[in-house]
């Protein structure tokens, strides 16, 4: 196996910052109304570190769930084929759903995802919430109404992000590069 090179693209401390001002965003969204809560639905695996730290700097209250998809397997760009692997468990119809994902790259992940959750689940609302976001690479019409930052077309990892399971663990977000 090659070395890895890393190249920081997005400090911890930026990162930080920028959890702090969407949690903020999203709970002056929220908080309208009072007597509503939303479901925050994290999307497994790359989106978990994200979630925690934004659900602690929300001031409004929520629920946590997981969903679960795979579309990279052991690549670097998505297969485009996408396989759910885990459900939530719990009712939805008629609430209102902040999905948190990682990275919007094509689409094709969210696309299915919020198909499925209309689809099934029946919520009030839904709502995106995307720590990165890469336009460039855009295949589906998703625009997530949440965006920690806009990115070029690099391969990342770190703070949840991995290549083949790994270096999700890293504190910044990093551009992978093998060497």
């Amino acid at each position: 196996m090659n070395t890895p090179e890393f190249e920081v693209l997005l400090s911890e401390a930026e990162i930080k910052k920028r959890v702090a001002e969407l949690g903020a965003e999203i709970s002056n969204h929220y908080s309208q109304d009072k007597s509503r809560h939303i479901v925050v639905i994290g999307v497994l695996k790359g989106s978990f570190i994200f979630l925690a730290d934004l659900v602690r700097r929300l001031t409004i209250e929520c629920e946590i769930e997981f969903i679960e998809v795979a579309s990279y397997g052991a690549g670097t760009k998505s297969s485009g084929q996408i396989k759910l692997l885990r459900d939530i468990a719990v009712p939805l119809e008629d609430e209102d759903v902040l999905v948190v994902e990682d990275i919007v790259d094509t689409g094709h992940t969210l696309y299915y995802l919020l198909e499925h959750l209309q689809r099934s689940h029946r919520p009030r609302s839904v709502a995106i919430c995307a720590l990165l976001d890469k336009p460039s690479r855009r295949l589906r019409d998703i625009k997530a109404q949440f965006v920690g930052f806009t990115i070029e077309d690099r391969f990342v990892v770190g703070y949840g992000l991995d290549y083949n399971n790994r270096f999700r663990e890293k504190k910044d977000i990093v551009v992978y590069k093998e060497s």
